[in-house]
């Protein structure tokens, strides 16, 4: 099977169709170019596809998979700190409260587009508050 790669266009909408209010904010459109990425990037996309497909009845959502290795070329997430363990009350310290603030903000920066919006298909629970 041939790798195909898609390619996450942000804002964007020079079209004289399409007309806006907010300078495309917020707006997403995959595009498919058959000569984009490396071999390592196909090799990505081959493995998102896969583990798609093998999970498939289970998980049904894409989890954002090719969206977020886009992301993760583009604007490389800096190392995160340990992921902190709390086993009861007593052990919420300051110090694990910053680390877990640290790990939570560069994860949702390196998800961020540059136009500020979270693209992506997630509807959790987070978004679905009266």
């Amino acid at each position: 099977a041939g790798c195909r790669m898609w390619k996450l266009k942000v804002a964007e909408g020079e079209s004289p169709w399409l007309t806006t209010l907010n300078n495309y904010v917020g707006r997403q459109v995959w595009e498919f170019d058959q000569n984009a990425g490396t071999p390592e990037d196909h090799l990505d996309v081959e493995n998102a596809r896969a583990h798609f497909y093998k999970n498939r009845f289970s998980r049904r959502h894409s989890a954002d998979l090719l969206m977020r290795l886009q992301f993760a070329r583009e604007n490389p997430l800096p190392p995160l700190p340990p992921q902190v363990k709390i086993e009861s009350a007593n052990d919420i310290t300051k110090e694990a409260v910053k680390t877990t603030l640290i790990r939570a903000i560069r994860f949702y920066a390196n998800i961020q587009a540059h136009d500020g919006h979270w693209p992506g298909d997630y509807g959790g629970p987070m978004f679905l508050m009266p």
